[in-house]
């Protein structure tokens, strides 16, 4: 179901985006890391350090393929959701961005903010660093604290 809302989302963006009153977007060129956003806004797996890099890889991982949305996490803090990938015509999803989650990129495009959300549509990478956050050294492969208590 929320890989149905996301899509519909997605897809709302990208008729705002390119509709007859489309919204005024802004050329950028932003650096950061490829994130899951469900994690990430939630907290269900703890704090915005310990959902990002190499700790939380396979998770943003399997939310991607889930159709949770893709972000980026850029170096001031800012989190886009990235609404298209350079070089497809259809609004970007997890399957599209598995090959980037969790690293280090420079990225050109457009972007938008409406109702308090980022988005980017990416147009180029200019540099994908790969993973570098190697959170895991910090954090283990998987964080203890993303298991639940069973006496709780």
């Amino acid at each position: 179901m929320f890989r149905k809302m996301a899509f519909g989302a997605g897809l709302a963006l990208a008729a705002l985006i390119a509709g007859p009153a489309a919204a005024q977007g802004e050329r950028v060129q932003v650096t950061g890391e490829m994130i899951d956003t469900w994690c990430y806004f939630s907290g269900v797996m703890g704090g915005p350090d310990a959902v990002v890099g190499s700790a939380h890889h396979t998770c943003a991982l399997w939310c991607a393929a889930g159709g949770i949305p893709v972000g980026m996490l850029t170096d001031d803090g800012t989190v886009y959701m990235v609404v298209k990938w350079e070089g497809s015509a259809d609004v970007a999803d997890g399957e599209t961005l598995l090959s980037v989650q969790s690293h280090r990129l420079v990225a050109d495009g457009i972007a938008y903010e409406r109702d308090g959300i980022n988005y980017l549509v990416v147009e180029k990478v200019v540099a994908d660093e790969g993973i570098v956050n190697l959170s895991h050294e910090d954090f283990g492969v998987t964080p203890p604290f993303s298991f639940p208590d069973p006496n709780k």
